[in-house]
């Protein structure tokens, strides 16, 4: 992914008791998306260093953006500009919360050329890449009492566990506060069982077949996820 240096304004005093924003917080303060149902554009933004993010341009700093989490680089989605700034989607609970960030040298933008797309109602995934549909799969999806989260998200890391990939993204189960030890962080993964695709079975996240798997390894991180019914 080609990346494009861009200033950075220096943090506020203070900056080190701001909240991380990461897929473990959970930061009331945080804009809402303005659009959670909407594609963008491809541009993704990887802080060099901690960012301060701020709940509108040059406004209250509310939280901290880490380089690095989950063992990854960070990269979000940038789903609003205006001139210095960009508002970017963060991993933080509320699910859909937002924040800006300046952009500058310690933001690093680049673009990512794919779309994943989450059909709940037809319980099925589509990966497309510039608009063009490259692949549908059939997936199982989270049961009536732990629903999928709907609204747009993005692919926050890339991990292996026990042998398979999975990508943890930026949204949370909306039912369970915790699972598996984690903080109900939502990902796409494999399941060893494949009677489970086109069901509404799992406790909020996607499972997926292999082959969608394969593909989903080439998406970016900070790829956008738009998850609707």
């Amino acid at each position: 992914m080609a990346a494009l240096l861009l200033p950075v304004g220096a943090a506020p005093a203070g900056a080190t008791r701001l909240p991380y924003a990461t897929t473990h917080a959970t930061i009331a303060a945080l804009p809402a998306d303005p659009a959670p149902f909407s594609a963008w554009d491809g541009v993704v933004l990887h802080p060099v260093g901690a960012a301060v993010v701020r709940e509108r341009p040059a406004g209250r700093a509310v939280a901290m953006l880490p380089a690095r989490q989950l063992g990854n680089p960070t990269w979000v989605p940038v789903v609003e500009r205006v001139p210095g700034w960009a508002r970017v989607l963060l991993p933080a609970r509320p699910n859909g919360s937002t924040g800006w960030v300046v952009t500058g040298p310690g933001a690093r933008l680049a673009r990512s050329a794919y779309l994943v797309r989450v059909d709940i109602a037809e319980r099925r995934l589509t990966l497309l890449r510039y608009g063009h549909r490259i692949g549908g799969w059939p997936v199982a999806v989270g049961a009536r009492q732990t629903p999928t989260p709907v609204g747009r998200t993005f692919v926050l890391g890339s991990l292996l566990a026990g042998g398979s990939l999975v990508l943890p993204t930026g949204a949370h189960s909306e039912t369970l506060d915790s699972y598996g030890g984690g903080p109900g962080t939502v990902a796409l993964h494999g399941w060893p069982d494949p009677s489970v695709y086109g069901k509404a079975i799992s406790h909020g996240c996607v499972r997926v077949p292999e082959a969608a798997l394969r593909a989903l390894a080439k998406v970016p991180l900070g790829t956008v996820v738009l998850i609707s019914m």
